[in-house]
């Protein structure tokens, strides 16, 4: 089986999380600048069999989309057009960041730790997004 990445897509990093080869397992990945997130992907494609990339879908109480949509959109066009083999799937991200800072606070990461890796929450938030998409998926089917 293939893996499953996740991506928690902001202006300045992206948070990045992945599956193990059996989809059980989500864990995270990597923080990388938003900028260099497409040659990230493509090191990462070409030693590793990805089969689906799952975005953070922004939306605000309402379901609506966030505007933070206006960045996102672009990004998963670009993955859709450089990564024609990957399935491109959105998956909603509300309130992620908010469980991934509960989880450092409760981790026991030292302030000043928290406040020199701000990277930590991103990447905390695209494992619980993969963690949740995968579980959906494991309902889906049962």
């Amino acid at each position: 089986m293939a893996r499953i990445l996740a991506i928690d897509y902001g202006k300045k990093r992206v948070g990045i999380a992945v599956s193990d080869s059996l989809q059980i397992i989500a864990g995270g990945l990597a923080t990388v600048p938003s900028g260099e997130l497409f040659k990230f992907l493509q090191d990462y494609f070409a030693k590793e069999n990805v089969e689906t990339i799952v975005v953070g879908l922004p939306r605000d109480m309402k379901y609506n989309p966030s505007e933070s949509m206006q960045y996102i959109e672009p990004v998963v066009k670009g993955l859709k057009r450089r990564f024609p083999d990957k399935k491109v799937e959105y998956f909603d991200e509300r309130f992620t960041s908010v469980l991934a800072q509960m989880a450092i606070l409760e981790s026991g990461v030292k302030k000043k730790e928290r406040q020199n890796n701000k990277g930590l929450v991103d990447e905390i938030s695209a494992t619980i997004i993969l963690r949740d998409y995968m579980e959906s998926k494991r309902n889906t089917i049962s």
